[in-house]
């Protein structure tokens, strides 16, 4: 067929329509809207480039559940094919093979007692090459032309049948049956070995396979409609999760894995509401914490700018509120290095005696003073107990557990700063006879800011940090810290360490005893 000739040029050389209508790439033809060209490549398409938010077909669960059911379909024709086609071939040449034998007989039987034997068995040549077979004959012991092979033709000629043979014959591979007439003559029929069976069950594989290609396009559908509904319901309650909506709820249901998936994202939801819930205490805890310094700061500036107060006065109450801001700042710092990977430890092995005696000897005069009862449980003189941890922190956690009972024990109950060891650890105990922790309260001692938050102007508090960064360190030193009540009446924080450093890691439930 030969090619449409060139568009004949129009004004200026412009190209105009060719002769099937259709216009240049970027302008309106009869045939189509305007189609605007790829900036920089006009009229060219940019290879792979697809519409936003249109995945592949096979990008999709329903797409590669239909193209797996139409996939199987496939094999499932063409394995049937490649089983049946053999088996029917040999029957079919077995059938072919009985039927040659039989048309032998009757036409031997036919024409052997008359004279003119050959002669009528040629007449039935023409019937014969209707059913695709053809007839040799053997006139004296002498084939009447070239083809059929000699064992065949001596075997004839000495009177004997040649029955269920498979030989070439002619060019062409093909059964045989041979029957004698008698005085050396024969006849001999053929057919061709390939009966063409496998072709014709070849022709009819379209209609299974269309069928079973329907069939699996339509199961596929079906199943991935079924398989991908909540699935889609787990993408939007996540996407309605990441736009902050927290009463996101997924329905649980088969099978197990998508009800795994919709539980935990269920369980996402409340966590997430959890854990939002407490920044906000956390936060309006923390601004009380630093209102308050603030405010008092602010209100002795105003006096000193009006000369209402003494100067010295003013000054030692504004360095007390400000050095409270530096340990509140301090230990929102503390707290956020805490959270990182390289947070720094330096362990080496420490005499837990040393470092928990010098925190006796700092902390023992303040309690003496606020009128608190100061007892100290250390091993006897002259025997270590030796970890390896890093001392700073462990110095920085006692410290923190005093600073609170300082805050909280009324005048004339005890504090107890305890060592011993522990079943293959160290444990460091402090104990006061204070107001204690409830039940409750043991449950979420070291979470940031909820005690701090429920006993805001019940009792002194903190920023409620304390013992949420007591925790933290703990953990990051490789033993645990637990909340309990203590036998003089109040709470009581024991820590274990230990005695070979272990690897950290942050618990997700902090741990009480009662």
């Amino acid at each position: 067929m030969p090619s449409p000739p060139p568009p004949a040029p129009g004004p200026a050389g412009h190209p105009t329509a060719d002769p099937a209508g259709a216009a240049p790439a970027g302008v309106a033809g009869a045939t189509g809207p305007v189609v605007a060209s790829p900036p920089g490549r006009p009229g060219v398409a940019r290879p792979g480039h697809r519409p936003p938010g249109r995945p592949r077909v096979t990008g999709t669960l329903t797409g590669r559940a239909v193209l797996a059911g139409c996939l199987v379909a496939l094999v499932s024709v063409l394995a049937t094919a490649a089983v049946a086609v053999p088996l029917a071939n040999r029957a079919a040449r077995a059938q072919a093979a009985a039927a040659l034998a039989a048309e032998a007989d009757l036409l031997a039987a036919a024409v052997r007692a008359r004279p003119d034997a050959l002669a009528a068995a040629r007449r039935a040549e023409p019937v014969l090459a209707r059913q695709s077979i053809q007839l040799w004959l053997i006139d004296a012991g002498e084939p009447e032309r070239n083809g059929i092979p000699e064992p065949i033709v001596t075997r004839l000629s000495q009177g004997q049948p040649v029955t269920g043979r498979a030989t070439w014959v002619g060019g062409r591979y093909s059964l045989v049956e041979g029957r004698p007439l008698g005085d050396g003559d024969a006849l001999v029929l053929t057919r061709p070995f390939a009966v063409g069976l496998g072709t014709a069950v070849l022709s009819r594989l379209w209609l299974p396979l269309l069928v079973g290609l329907v069939a699996g396009t339509l199961i596929g559908g079906l199943l991935a409609a079924q398989l991908s509904r909540p699935i889609r319901r787990a993408a939007e309650a996540a996407t309605r999760l990441r736009a902050g909506d927290r009463r996101v709820t997924v329905p649980v249901g088969p099978p197990g894995e998508v009800a795994a998936l919709a539980s935990a994202l269920n369980e996402l939801a409340a966590a997430l509401a959890v854990s939002e819930g407490r920044q906000r205490e956390f936060l309006l805890s923390v601004s009380h914490e630093l209102r308050t310094p603030l405010s008092t700061l602010k209100g002795y500036a105003e006096a000193l700018t009006d000369q209402v107060v003494d100067g010295p006065e003013a000054g030692r109450i504004m360095l007390g509120e400000a050095e409270q801001l530096e340990r509140l700042i301090s230990d929102l710092l503390a707290l956020a290095r805490l959270e990182a990977d390289d947070f720094p430890l330096r362990f080496a092995p420490v005499d837990l005696v040393t470092v928990v005696s010098a925190a006796a000897a700092a902390w023992e005069p303040r309690f003496t003073d606020a009128g608190l009862v100061w007892r100290g449980e250390l091993p006897p003189p002259g025997q270590p107990v030796t970890v390896t941890t890093d001392a700073e922190r462990v110095r920085q956690v006692i410290d923190g557990l005093l600073g609170n009972a300082l805050r909280v024990v009324p005048a004339g109950a005890p504090v107890v700063l305890a060592l011993r060891p522990a079943d293959g650890a160290v444990a460091i105990e402090v104990r006061d006879g204070g107001p204690g922790l409830s039940d409750e309260d043991l449950t979420v001692a070291f979470q940031r800011g909820r005690l701090a938050a429920r006993y805001q102007g019940v009792r002194p508090v903190g920023s409620g940090l304390g013992l949420a960064l007591a925790a933290r360190l703990v953990s990051r030193l490789g033993g645990t810290i637990v909340a309990g009540h203590a036998p003089e009446g109040g709470a009581r924080f024991t820590v274990r360490l230990p005695t070979l450093p272990q690897s950290p890691a942050i618990p997700d439930k902090p741990r009480t005893l009662a």
